[in-house]
């Protein structure tokens, strides 16, 4: 029996058969409406998607010296990167073996030679061992079983990542495909430009997902991208990777901003000639983002909350470069694409509060919505529920469970 459809209808207290076909899995349309703000489909989707998942955390530059420390927060955990004495970094959950007590406040800064818990203490050095234990006589225990627990960490050129959970592949192979267009940047060698900034957004971060990787709106609602790329847009997807990119045109923008930037913009000599004037974006899987320029590297990360809030964290990183032409660039390109991003608050906020209506469940995904496409397969893979155009019955994730 299937849950009842329409409009104020009840649903039946059985949940629906989820199909298992493969069709129903990879069908050309859009992810249903109902999981962009079920609390209970969120739940899962962080034990399903989010915790397997790499996230990045910061750029090795970002901790350049014994006791420097970059903070992490993501769905409930909480993570430090630190460098060691012995010049490596490390990753830990920032979270003291005795009580649970948060061990490093703020988002970065330097501990020292340790990291010493502000409730009762215990002090954990760069490496992660227990090394001072107050009352020690009082505690059956050996130090040596209580290091702080570690973090799966990589380093891909220059930018540490962490995952929870391990299994899938590295992030050298999810950007595996595109490692001839990354190496030329010199990732390696970037130094952060500015501070990370978190930006709270209410709505679900597939939302923000999605849009990063639609290609359709550029058109219609970007008229200074528009302007900017003419009609050399593209886009396309990989296993664990989209892409979206375009080449910057020679004939000059009527906006001032965007006008000044073509001129100004510096050649980078060592960046190959297809790419001294390209703008390429990759999402990685799910919700890490690159946007490559040739003045600047930005990470984009959409960090879920909740089923209906997101924090948008981003941070710039540049190659070394005192010429007044590329600040000038690195200024105008914020100022480009502080507009955008406003456009696209605007656009992720419309569809937020659409997907809270009866009247949508999917909708259907064209030819060239290629991405959305292998997003929305991949969710269904990885949650059968999404299968579903319409939410289960509640309490669906506990019976879930149950039948595991």
């Amino acid at each position: 029996m299937s849950a009842a459809r329409g409009g104020g209808m009840r649903q039946d207290s059985i949940d629906p058969v989820i199909p298992t076909d493969e069709a129903s899995i990879t069908r050309a349309v859009s992810l249903p409406a109902w999981i962009y703000r079920d609390p209970e489909y969120f739940a899962v989707e962080c034990d399903e998607v989010l915790r397997p998942s790499w996230q990045v955390v910061c750029h090795l530059a970002d901790v350049p010296n014994p006791g420097d420390f970059q903070t992490f927060d993501f769905i409930g955990e909480h993570i430090v990167v630190v460098r060691g004495d012995d010049g490596k970094v490390r990753a830990f959950h920032n979270v003291c073996r005795h009580r649970a007590a948060r061990i490093l406040d703020g988002t970065h800064g330097n501990c020292g030679r340790t990291m010493m818990c502000p409730y009762h203490a215990w002090s954990y050095d760069l490496e992660g061992r227990l090394v001072g234990l107050p009352f020690r006589k009082s505690f059956d225990v050996d130090p040596a079983d209580l290091g702080l627990k570690p973090v799966e960490m990589e380093i891909w050129h220059g930018f540490v990542f962490v995952r929870l959970e391990g299994g899938g592949p590295s992030v050298a192979e999810m950007m595996s495909p595109y490692e001839h267009e990354v190496a030329p940047y010199r990732f390696e060698d970037l130094v952060p430009h500015g501070r990370v900034t978190l930006r709270p957004r209410t709505v679900n971060w597939k939302n923000i997902a999605d849009n990063y990787s639609d290609s359709l709106h550029i058109p219609i609602a970007h008229p200074g991208l528009t302007r900017l790329f003419g009609k050399g847009y593209r886009i396309e997807a990989t296993e664990w990777v989209d892409k979206m990119w375009g080449q910057l045109r020679d004939d000059p923008s009527e906006n001032l901003s965007e006008r000044l930037y073509q001129r100004l913009l510096p050649d980078v000599a060592h960046l190959p000639a297809e790419r001294k004037r390209l703008w390429t974006y990759f999402r990685l899987w799910p919700n890490v983002a690159f946007d490559i320029y040739p003045d600047q590297v930005d990470f984009m990360q959409f960090v879920p909350v909740s089923a209906t809030e997101t924090m948008i964290r981003e941070i710039a990183y540049v190659f070394p470069d005192d010429r007044r032409e590329m600040k000038a660039a690195r200024w105008l390109n914020w100022r480009i694409n502080r507009l955008v991003n406003a456009e696209d608050t605007d656009l992720v906020n419309r569809v937020q509060a659409g997907m809270g209506s009866r009247a949508y469940e999917v909708g259907p995904l064209g030819a060239e919505e290629v991405c959305l496409k292998h997003f929305a397969t991949k969710m269904r893979r990885l949650v059968p529920e999404a299968r579903l155009d319409r939410a289960p019955p509640r309490g669906w994730s506990l019976r879930r469970a149950g039948n595991r």
